[in-house]
């Protein structure tokens, strides 16, 4: 693991959040804080529209809350420039999609190994690396297939391994059981638990299912835009 990265941190503080519409302004978050620390796992349940992945969202650097701050590891990622953030994003955060977003024309190994690609070129060791991951997640003899190759519960196996390529601070699933059936979602559940204490990473997972939510350290709820 880099060593650069084990001191994992992660402080959320009053994050707001709204959309202004035709007639209306629509909070979505109000006043969200959470602090967690390498090793933690929290799960945000809520109905949904209660802005479960807008939190997510903002987590990600995918998009800039109105008012409040995020650090990861010290660093505030809303205060870097564009690229500097993208760079940032890519080595410390880690994404778990519900529908996975492999891409097709890519073998297992190269799905994996996206995030490197996406800095340019790709290690040796980060080569390694993503053979290791593959062979965590039970598909060391899959490393060739295409994702169209592969079951459902495969293909998010693959999506966890992808995940934690960069050795990244904070992991962020959404809903990543939200399409497997339940002896399925277990296992992948399993899987994502293990593969992330092991790593000493932060995982933040949204979700609906009260599996997932249970095996988790901590569960939060959503209501009225506030994380209770």
């Amino acid at each position: 693991m880099n060593e650069s990265k084990v001191a994992h941190h992660l402080v959320v503080s009053n994050l707001t959040k709204s959309f202004s519409g035709s007639t209306q302004t629509l909070k979505v978050l109000q006043d969200v804080s959470l602090e967690l620390s390498a090793g933690d796992s929290v799960a945000i349940v809520g109905p949904s529209g209660s802005g479960k992945s807008t939190l997510l969202q903002i987590l990600g650097t995918l998009d800039h809350p109105n008012t409040g701050t995020v650090s990861i590891n010290g660093i505030d990622p809303f205060e870097l420039d564009e690229n500097a953030l993208a760079q940032f994003r890519n080595q410390h955060i880690g994404f778990v999609f519900q529908d996975h977003h492999l891409l097709p024309q890519l073998s297992v190994l190269e799905n994996v190994l996206v995030p490197a690609l996406a800095m340019g070129k790709t290690s040796t060791d980060q080569v390694t690396h993503a053979h290791e991951l593959i062979e965590s997640v039970g598909l060391a003899d899959r490393d060739d297939h295409l994702p169209g190759e592969l079951s459902g519960g495969e293909r998010e196996r693959v999506a966890i391994a992808r995940s934690l390529l960069m050795n990244p601070s904070l992991i962020l699933a959404d809903e990543p059981t939200g399409n497997l059936d339940r002896a399925t979602a277990e296992s992948i559940s399993e899987l994502l638990l293990e593969l992330q204490q092991a790593s000493g990473a932060i995982l933040i997972a949204v979700t609906h299912s009260d599996a997932l939510a249970d095996a988790m350290k901590e569960r939060k709820e959503l209501v009225d835009g506030q994380l209770v």
